[in-house]
Order: structure tokens, then sequence, then C-alpha cells
């Protein structure tokens, strides 16, 4: 039982260590538009949007993004792991922003 209770525990440390070094990659995003604050919506995340074209995208950031409402900015960061949901927008930890 030891055995069996060990080797699901390394398989599952190994399946977690693969994943997270696809997701690291997969996940990073340059994004363009106007940055927006988020208003009521009907999904409940973000702190603020990016409008690109017809696609919205939920933020949030560790950086002050109010310096940038209502200006066309470029921004880099993460796409957050088990978004979207409920047909909400992609949500991005934004970790660079530029005018």
């Amino acid at each position: 039982m030891k055995k069996i209770f060990i080797l699901l525990m390394l398989g599952l440390a190994a399946a977690g260590c693969s994943s997270t070094k696809q997701a690291g990659n997969a996940n990073l995003v340059e994004l363009s538009g106007k940055l927006e604050e988020m208003g009521m919506t009907t999904f409940q995340y973000g702190t603020h949007k990016l409008v690109s074209g017809d696609k919205t995208y939920a933020l949030k950031s560790k950086l002050d993004l109010n310096k940038y409402l209502n200006k066309n900015v470029n921004v880099k960061g993460t796409k957050v792991s088990g978004y979207p949901v409920e047909n909400g927008p992609e949500f991005i930890d934004v970790t660079a922003v530029a005018e």
C-alpha cells in the first residue's frame, strides 16, 4: 500500500511540473487597445478592462492602471488560469503598460 501511494505521489508531482512549464509560456500575452474602468459587469473579476477592436479583456495588476484610463496602451502580462468564466472575457494579470 505504501508503494502504491509513493508511486501515485511521484506521478502527480511529475505531471504538475510538466504542465506548469507548458502553461508558463503559453499564457504570456501582449495586447493593445483602450484601457477603461471596469464598471458594472455580469462577471465579477478584474479592476479594469482593455477594449481591443471587438474584443474585451478583464485586467488586474499591481501597477496603477488608473494612470492610463481612457488611453490607448500596450500591455504585457499573463492569462490568469481558470478564466474566462460564465461567458466573461479572458483575465489578464498585467505586468507592464506603455502608451
